[in-house]
């Protein structure tokens, strides 16, 4: 990376802490570690950091109580965060909320520095980009993913091809947030948890402000099931129907509508 980026590390365990902090250090990050959440409140007093790494079971504050406390008017959190936890069926809760990124404990601290360099990428648009892009760049997409490691790598393509990315980890906060930044693009999934993703683009195309916005809708390659959910994307006269096996063909598909 070519400029420092910052780290603030919320976790009670000191080993872990500091063995996540090294890593990190050994990168070129600046990192600050707090103890809990409360530590972790105060130390957002002096910094500002590109990432947190949030552990939940802690004493005084618990992650979940932190996450609270740093949202926004949005109902959104202010700082990238990528979720820590020992208990694995807790993947679903975080998928609900806006967290970025999950990682159950015990975890590979390479696949934790993997993931979190990911993230930060994705907001502070650190990616290379390719000659020929420059028409792109003004291009606004935005990703809407149950699985925050599946909008990672969508976002993460877009971003090396030039584009501006926002993101939404479920229909309705998508709803929201492209009826009041509306993008050029929605690159949505279908098998959204709340609502299903052709069926929230046919909400948005009802929408006066959204109805011109291109719109593609996509899933994984699965045979039977696609044919039939294609005859509906074509119904609702959604742009591109994408079904993937790599999320570079999703890219292609939004390049394709501005060539």
């Amino acid at each position: 990376m070519s400029n420092t980026k910052t780290l603030l590390i919320i976790d009670d365990e000191e080993d872990l802490r500091d063995t996540i902090e090294y890593k990190f250090k050994a990168e070129g990050f600046n990192v600050v570690t707090a103890v809990d959440g409360l530590d972790g409140l105060e130390k957002l007093k002096t910094v500002n950091p590109d990432l947190i790494i949030l552990d939940m079971n802690m004493p005084r504050m618990n992650g979940l109580e932190f996450y609270e406390k740093i949202k926004g008017a949005n109902e959104k959190p202010k700082y990238p965060v990528l979720v820590l936890t020992a208990r694995a069926n807790m993947e679903q809760l975080f998928r609900d909320l806006d967290v970025d990124g999950f990682m159950a404990k015990p975890f590979d601290l390479n696949e934790l520095f993997k993931e979190g360099g990911a993230i930060i990428r994705k907001y502070s648009g650190l990616v290379k980009r390719e000659r020929g892009s420059d028409e792109r760049r003004a291009r606004k997409i935005c990703i809407v993913e149950n699985d925050p490691v599946i909008s990672n790598k969508i976002a993460i393509a877009f971003l090396e091809s030039g584009y501006m990315v926002n993101t939404a980890q479920s229909a309705s906060s998508a709803i929201k947030r492209i009826s009041m930044d509306v993008p050029d693009v929605v690159v949505i999934a279908l098998g959204l948890k709340d609502i299903a993703g052709d069926v929230a683009i046919g909400k948005l195309k009802r929408i006066e402000r959204t109805k011109d916005v291109k719109y593609v809708l996509y899933t994984e390659r699965s045979g039977e099931r696609v044919k039939v959910t294609q005859r509906i994307s074509e119904k609702e006269g959604i742009n591109k129907f994408v079904e993937f096996t790599n999320t570079k063909e999703i890219l292609e598909a939004v390049d394709s509508m501005f060539t």
